[in-house]
C-alpha cells in the first residue's frame, strides 16, 4: 500500500467533454472536478484506479476523467521567433550534433542566400556546428538535421498526440 504522499503526487488524465485528451491534473484537482460533478470517471481497458483514504471513506479515482461541462479553451496562438523560445522548441539542444553547450540559433537556409527568420528556418545549434556551417546549408557544410524545422504547436495537440502515443505503446506492450 503506498503512502499518502506518494498518492498525492500521482496525476490523473482529463479529456474534453468531446474526449480529447486535453491535460493531466494532480489527484487533489481531480477529486474536486469528480465529488463537484464536473467530472466523470472514464475507463479504458488498461486503466488502473488510485485509491485515496480519508479518515472515514475510501474513494476510488480512475487514471482518466472526462469533463461533463463545456471546457472553455484559453486562446492561443504561435509564438514569435525569438531565441527563447527557439531554444525552448529544440529542447536546449543542438540540432546537428546534440550538444547542450554554447547555443547560439541558426538560419538552415542562410539569410545571405534568401532564407527568412520563421519558425521553418530557425534552428539551435552550438557555435562549433553554427561556425562549421557557416553561410552556407547544411548540406553544403556536410550536416545532418536532428530534426525538420516547425512552429511550435498548441499545446493541447501536443499533450493530445503524446497521450495517445504513449497510451498505443501501452496497448502493443
Amino acid at each position: 500500500m503506498a503512502n499518502s504522499s506518494e498518492v498525492l503526487k500521482k496525476s490523473v488524465t482529463v479529456f474534453s467533454k468531446s474526449y480529447l485528451p486535453i491535460n493531466q491534473i494532480n489527484i487533489k484537482r481531480a477529486i474536486i472536478l469528480l465529488i463537484t460533478g464536473k467530472a466523470e470517471p472514464l475507463e479504458f481497458e488498461d486503466t488502473k484506479t488510485i485509491i485515496v483514504h480519508s479518515p472515514t471513506t475510501a474513494l476510488t479515482i480512475p487514471q482518466h476523467i472526462r469533463l461533463v461541462i463545456n471546457h472553455t479553451e484559453r486562446s492561443w496562438k504561435v509564438p514569435t521567433v525569438t531565441r527563447r523560445e527557439v531554444l525552448r522548441r529544440d529542447k536546449h539542444t543542438c540540432q546537428y550534433c546534440g550538444s547542450t553547450k554554447h547555443l547560439t540559433i541558426d538560419h538552415v537556409m542562410p539569410v545571405s542566400k534568401g532564407g527568412k527568420h520563421r519558425w521553418d528556418n530557425v534552428i539551435t545549434a552550438c557555435e562549433r556546428c553554427n561556425s562549421h556551417k557557416g553561410d552556407r546549408t547544411p548540406l553544403q557544410a556536410g550536416l545532418t538535421l536532428n530534426s525538420s524545422p516547425k512552429s511550435p504547436v498548441h499545446p493541447m495537440v501536443a499533450f493530445a498526440e503524446k497521450f495517445w502515443k504513449a497510451h498505443s505503446q501501452r496497448i502493443k506492450n
